[in-house]
């Protein structure tokens, strides 16, 4: 028996092993739900979140757009020189190539939903997940340069 498209597309990604493990990266748990193998390239999706206020430094994404979706919380964010206030249930998209940070402003802290088009990017969490900001930044921007991405100034305060 054939499943419609929809129907099989659901229960592909349906499957808990898909997700990796959550990882603690510099303050925030980041728990990758798609990556670039399980969708063909095409994306990169996970969850950041912070138990605090927080938020990475500025960067630039040089060959991938950034969607963001703040599931808990309010956030800041910055791009391309302008800040604007995304709230639970509101959406922000950076182009790439774009100069943007964020930060969760509440002490609560909150949560963030990110895709990442095309994928890979998500990978630089699990392989930078034992360096710290800023001791480590010659490393950090090392890697990072391998995964598309420069960082470009402090994060937002």
């Amino acid at each position: 028996m054939r499943l419609p498209f929809f129907a099989a597309a659901v229960a592909a990604l349906a499957c808990p092993a898909l997700a990796h493990d959550p990882i603690e990266w510099n303050g925030s748990t980041v728990h990758v739900l798609l990556d670039k193998e399980m969708t063909g390239g095409d994306m990169g999706m996970f969850t950041t979140h912070f138990v605090g206020p927080g938020g990475p430094p500025r960067h630039i994404h040089d060959d991938a757009g950034e969607a963001f979706y703040v599931l808990e919380g309010e956030a800041q964010f910055l791009a391309d020189g302008d800040v604007m206030l995304v709230k639970a249930g509101e959406a922000a998209f950076v182009q790439k190539g774009v100069d943007h940070t964020f930060r969760l402003t509440g002490e609560e802290g909150g949560k963030i939903l990110v895709i990442v088009a095309p994928g890979g990017f998500e990978g630089f969490f699990e392989a930078t997940k034992h360096l710290k900001l800023p001791d480590d930044m010659d490393e950090l921007n090392r890697i990072s340069e391998e995964f598309g991405q420069i960082f470009t100034g402090p994060p937002l305060e």
